[in-house]
């Protein structure tokens, strides 16, 4: 075969949805080598220019991937993600594998020991490729790493690929694999989905085990993907969720079968918007993306409606409270023995944590209860109008450039721009809602521009079938950055 019709080949494996991949290796039609060598020679080609990978261990990948088909020959019991190649936000700890973290600090750290959702993942079949590129200790919304250089977003160089999942999210769009464990704070999964044009969830607080977790918030950190559509969401969800006694924090409701729950039909669904919160900011570009993707929605039966959201102040205040504090006191020591290790905006980050009182702390934490109650009773509250779901767009402005948003400059526009990237998505962190961005436009300078839906707890099941409902309408998820 010619060569560029081998690289063709290559590509069009690579850039396959994670639920087309798995089906295509039950039928046959594909082996788990050949995806694993589509997606590494992708990574070979093209993440020089991106920089979203930290570190690749392919000899072992391609072992595995051969290992893996030589199973499904020999007609042996699967899991159903079975020879599907995968690679994970480099805070994941694998035993014996590097997880920088992003950070110098953990440059050569190896974990003891493997992360749950990792497990999960490799026993139901999936294949490991290596760590992505991440903000430093998961502390930024843009991409910006000192230490092992800026990610760049694969549709516009220089813009910003999102944070702090930003390897994450370059990789999935880029076809380096076909699903990205992220985290998410402040909207870390989120951002960098939308930034990307990928798909990316936020499950419940507490959904997903956090087990070999590099923590950030113990309140507020959620672990989840980025995918390239809403079904390759659920079906990774469904391998993932439920409790895990190595997480005490972990839930133990009950687990559905989240691709069941896909299909198609959202009439009698109630979707809410609150302009006065989620729209007071958004570039022209951005609405116009926002409003045609309500459209579709309701072309799927859903009726889109007005709310009124309550305590919104004290959803930002009480969750600055919470992570700031707790950011601060997991990185005490290394705050007083190596200050000079971080990037200047981390520690701009992390050092007001310390003036925070222990009554406004506890404060924080004891009204989360009441602020999620009250929230929700506006939100999704009968005596509201009882949406079923809120919309809004993931990043309301137009996507700005690293430059743009480079804090450590000193820039006070550059830190104005970085504060806003994620007003719409930190609200759903202190009050551990499940949300989830899908794909559903460009901006005017061609960047993709995210939906954001989020829903009652431990409705996942719903949000995700209102993204897939969506998704059947329209083909944003299908859409694919030229890497050229």
């Amino acid at each position: 075969m010619p060569q560029d019709a081998a690289l063709a080949q290559q590509d069009d494996l690579a850039t396959l949805s994670l639920v087309e991949a798995a089906d295509a290796l039950v039928r046959g039609e594909v082996t788990a080598l050949a995806l694993t060598e589509a997606c590494t020679a992708r990574i070979r080609r093209h993440d020089a220019a991106l920089n979203s990978v930290i570190w690749l261990d392919e000899a072992a990948a391609l072992e595995a991937a051969a290992a893996a088909d030589r199973r499904r020959a020999r007609g042996e019991a699967l899991g159903p993600l079975h020879g599907v190649p995968m690679a994970h936000k480099d805070m994941y700890y694998q035993a014996g594998k590097p997880c920088s973290c992003g950070s110098a600090i953990r440059r050569d750290f190896r974990p003891t020991y493997t992360a749950t959702l990792i497990s999960r993942l490799e026993e139901a079949g999936a294949l490991t490729l290596g760590g992505l590129n991440m903000a430093e200790f998961a502390q930024n919304p843009t991409g910006h790493n000192r230490h092992f250089g800026d990610c760049q977003n694969p549709w516009v160089r220089g813009r910003i690929t999102g944070g702090s999942s930003s390897g994450s999210g370059a990789a999935v769009a880029a076809g380096f694999a076909f699903m990205a464990l992220g985290s998410d704070t402040g909207g870390s999964i989120r951002l960098p989905a939308s930034a990307c044009g990928v798909t990316g969830l936020k499950p419940t607080q507490t959904r997903l085990s956090r087990h070999g977790v590099m923590p950030l918030s113990f309140s507020c950190d959620n672990a989840g993907p980025l995918t390239r559509t809403a079904r390759d969401c659920a079906r990774v969800m469904t391998v993932m969720a439920g409790h895990d006694p190595k997480d005490p924090t972990s839930a133990r409701e009950p687990v559905p079968d989240y691709e069941a729950a896909l299909d198609g039909d959202l009439r009698g669904l109630r979707i809410g918007v609150a302009r006065e919160w989620f729209l007071e900011a958004v570039d022209a570009d951005v609405l116009r993306a926002f409003e045609t993707a309500l459209d579709v929605l309701r072309g799927r039966g859903a009726m889109v409606v007005p709310v009124e959201l309550a305590m919104m102040q004290e959803v930002l205040t009480y969750g600055a409270v919470v992570s700031r504090a707790e950011a601060a006191t997991i990185h005490a020591t290394w705050m007083r023995d190596r200050p000079g290790d971080f990037a200047a905006h981390i520690s701009g980050r992390l050092f007001p944590g310390y003036a925070v009182p222990a009554a406004y702390y506890l404060e924080a934490l004891s009204r989360r209860g009441p602020v999620l109650r009250g929230f929700a009773q506006a939100a999704f509250g009968a005596a509201f109008g009882a949406v079923d779901l809120l919309a809004s767009p993931t990043i309301p402005g137009a996507l700005p450039s690293l430059a743009e948003t480079d804090i450590d400059s000193g820039d006070p526009e550059a830190i104005s721009r970085f504060g806003a990237i994620s007003r719409n998505t930190r609200p759903f962190n202190y009050l551990g809602l499940p949300a989830i961005s899908i794909p559903c436009g460009f901006d005017d300078r061609g960047a993709p521009v995210g939906l954001q839906l989020a829903g009652r707890p431990f409705a996942e099941a719903r949000v995700m079938q209102a993204a897939d409902a969506f998704q059947r309408d329209t083909d944003w998820h299908r859409r694919r950055p030229r890497l050229d």
